[in-house]
């Protein structure tokens, strides 16, 4: 058996200074990323914030290393999500070891301990002759949407400076996935006038003006299905749409004066949700024009609430070259959640995704990390080092 690597236990004392932080979308992250620019600034790091409008939550990106292009991004997400009415037989903010050999607390898995590895390394980072620098970006509000990084993204391209490949450390097991599905959602709202639901013409129910809508988009689901090629790697093998929020009304026997349903879609790299989203934008105006024939108040407005490319594989990708380079790993692999992968990539980067834990662990009660991946991925690090020095 192997020797660990010499910074798995630096590794997990990071992990369980980042586990202390509840950065639970709905919190700021700003603790998190106070203590995260602090280490990394007596390292001699170069560092960024770039906050949201209010200045509540921030991302970070840190240079570490010579201001040449070339270099890679390192990157990872800052919040986690909520452990509320979930059963854990431990305290989510404390990073506990039961000595089963693997790591519990929110956000192990997703996806602190991939920056908690990053921290272990980075004075490795700072100490080696590197001739292409390490560029580390730390994103918030990711789970709720991918909602901070492409502000950070357009930061790091106007810079001056240009990294060539991106590292995504979401869990993959230390495997490497080269495409993912895209995550685009959409809000309708409709507000009609309450009536007796005997004089229909009195009124405008919302909610019943909402089920053609609503309708609509579940025939949209039934043609994505369809619409998937026969040697799709996904599973499933074609980009889905579900409707998950669905509310209105306030009595039986009430024309309902509000409703608003959200739907979810994952697109494959084959799909186009714009598409969809304009059918149900026309759609929303006819109905819209046949509530106003009784009620001239009545109106359905269409919010798009995340826009989320999917990831496509790169025909010979240097990222991907590289990762599997480091970890050893040629099996062809793609997975049907969503990172912020496509949007590295829409900016023109070659991206991968690659990092420790397993995503069946994540958003779980007792979620945990295998120290063994802590482990990989520290040593996939270490070997990162070495390519940059080359």
């Amino acid at each position: 058996m192997s020797q660990p690597s010499p910074f798995l236990e630096t590794a997990i004392d990071e992990l369980r200074d980042l586990i202390g932080f509840d950065t639970t979308s709905r919190n700021s992250n700003l603790p998190l990323i106070d203590h995260v620019e602090q280490r990394l600034t007596a390292l001699g790091a170069h560092c960024e914030r770039i906050p949201n409008s209010d200045g509540t939550k921030a991302n970070l990106h840190a240079i570490i290393g010579p201001m040449v292009d070339g270099g890679v991004v390192l990157s990872g997400h800052t919040d986690v999500v909520p452990v509320d009415g979930q059963p854990w037989t431990s305290d989510p903010w404390t990073l506990t070891d039961k000595g089963d050999g693997k790591l519990y607390g929110r956000g192990t898995c997703d996806m602190k301990g991939f920056s908690a590895c990053i921290l272990a390394l980075a004075p490795m980072f700072a100490s080696a002759k590197l001739k292409r620098p390490v560029h580390i970006a730390l994103s918030f509000d990711e789970e709720i949407g991918c909602i901070g990084a492409p502000a950070m993204i357009e930061k790091i391209m106007a810079g001056p400076i240009k990294p060539s490949t991106v590292i995504v450390g979401e869990p993959t097991d230390m495997k490497v996935v080269t495409a993912h599905k895209g995550l685009f959602s959409m809000t309708v709202k409709l507000r009609g006038r309450e009536a007796h639901s005997s004089l229909v013409r009195d009124g405008a129910c919302a909610v019943t003006h909402g089920v053609p809508l609503m309708q609509y988009l579940v025939d949209c689901a039934a043609e994505m299905e369809a619409a998937a090629p026969d040697d799709s790697p996904y599973t499933p093998p074609f980009g889905t749409l579900t409707i998950g929020e669905m509310k209105g009304g306030t009595a039986l026997n009430i024309l309902a004066l509000d409703a608003q349903f959200s739907s979810l879609i994952r697109p494959a790299p084959w799909d186009d949700p714009h598409a969809i989203e304009a059918g149900l934008r026309e759609r929303a105006a006819a109905v819209e024009a046949k509530m106003r024939q009784s009620v001239p108040e009545a109106s359905v407005t269409v919010t798009v609430r995340s826009n989320v490319p999917a990831f496509a594989r790169e025909a010979d990708g240097a990222a991907e070259r590289l990762a599997r380079q480091l970890t050893g790993d040629n099996s062809t692999r793609v997975v049907s959640y969503g990172t912020e992968a496509g949007q590295f990539q829409a900016a023109g980067l070659s991206v991968v995704v690659c990092g420790p834990g397993s995503i069946s662990q994540a958003h779980q009660p007792d979620e945990f990390v295998a120290i063994d991946q802590l482990d990989q991925c520290c040593g996939f690090m270490e070997r990162l080092v070495r390519v940059l020095e080359a």
